[in-house]
């Protein structure tokens, strides 16, 4: 990811432990075998492009766990939101979930959030990496669009718009519960293949996040769902928010990331509304599943 000496460019300094460029990913290619990808939470990267006046499919940088440094080639604005965490530029504190302007040749940091996993840093004009199948965003599983960033990488802006107007609400979104999650699941295509009693349990244990969980999908450890039905299940589509339980009895979340067939059973599926929750899940977190 290199760039031409007289385009607007944002060298990475420290990439963190992961960090990634993200937009809105790219769906409809599922029956070629393609995953959708984008930021795992959506509204905060809309939320970032809004504030520094891009448009909401503009690609932004999703941070994991903070750790990212970034030196602009000419003055910018960026936002950053998602996890809440500390922000500075050069060794002074800068607003979280607000525009800030970061001079050319100084160092923007994005530390470690206090609460969540994945933060959103948008820059004005957005990151202007080559598109592929439609999108900025790097597939993980399946390897995709652009690498995810290490140091050194130096990544294209593109042309900035106009200064962002006021978005008239505070940018904070409440969370609740740093410490809890609930999603609301809905009944899966699967959920004949399981005794009567796992939705029960499904809905009413708490699982704890493991720390295997990526970009693909939550891993879960708690109470086994047992199966009413042992065949062996053909392959069939699997669609964002999928809860599939694995041979152990465990449920595993799919997200962005996620292959788009599967061979185990879907006993539920998490309500299009809370899948940005997930994207938030530290691991060791205890989280919980009701119907809605």
């Amino acid at each position: 990811m290199t760039a031409l000496a007289s385009e607007r460019t944002l060298q990475v300094v420290r990439a963190g432990p992961m960090s990634t460029v993200q937009d809105r990913g790219r769906p409809r290619w599922a029956h070629l075998g393609v995953p959708r990808a984008g930021a795992l939470d959506a509204p905060a990267a809309a939320l970032a492009n809004r504030l520094v006046g891009n448009p909401p499919d503009a690609a932004v940088l999703e941070v994991t766990f903070g750790g990212l440094s970034v030196r602009p080639s000419q003055t910018v604005t960026v936002a950053v939101t998602g996890a809440p965490g500390p922000v500075a530029v050069d060794v002074r504190a800068a607003a979280w979930g607000e525009p800030v302007s970061v001079r050319a040749g100084r160092l923007l940091q994005v530390g470690t959030p206090t609460v969540g996993v994945r933060s959103y840093l948008a820059v004005a004009g957005g990151i202007a990496v080559a598109p592929v199948l439609g999108s900025r965003s790097t597939d993980t599983l399946a390897g995709i669009g652009p690498p995810v960033l290490a140091d050194d990488d130096e990544l294209p802006l593109g042309a900035s718009a106009e200064p962002p107007a006021s978005i008239g609400v505070a940018a904070v979104r409440q969370d609740g519960d740093p410490g809890r999650t609930g999603l609301r699941v809905l009944p899966g295509p699967r959920l004949d293949w399981f005794a009567e009693d796992a939705w029960t349990t499904l809905t009413r244990a708490t699982y704890t996040v493991q720390a295997e969980s990526n970009r693909v999908g939550v891993r879960l450890q708690g109470p086994r769902l047992v199966r009413s039905r042992h065949e062996e299940l053909a392959s069939e589509g699997i669609v964002l928010g999928a809860v599939q339980v694995r041979a152990s009895g465990l449920p595993l979340v799919f997200l962005a990331d996620h292959p788009t067939t599967g061979g185990y059973p879907v006993i539920a599926v998490v309500h299009p509304d809370d899948l940005w929750r997930c994207a938030q899940l530290r691991p060791g977190e205890p989280l919980t599943f009701h119907p809605a």
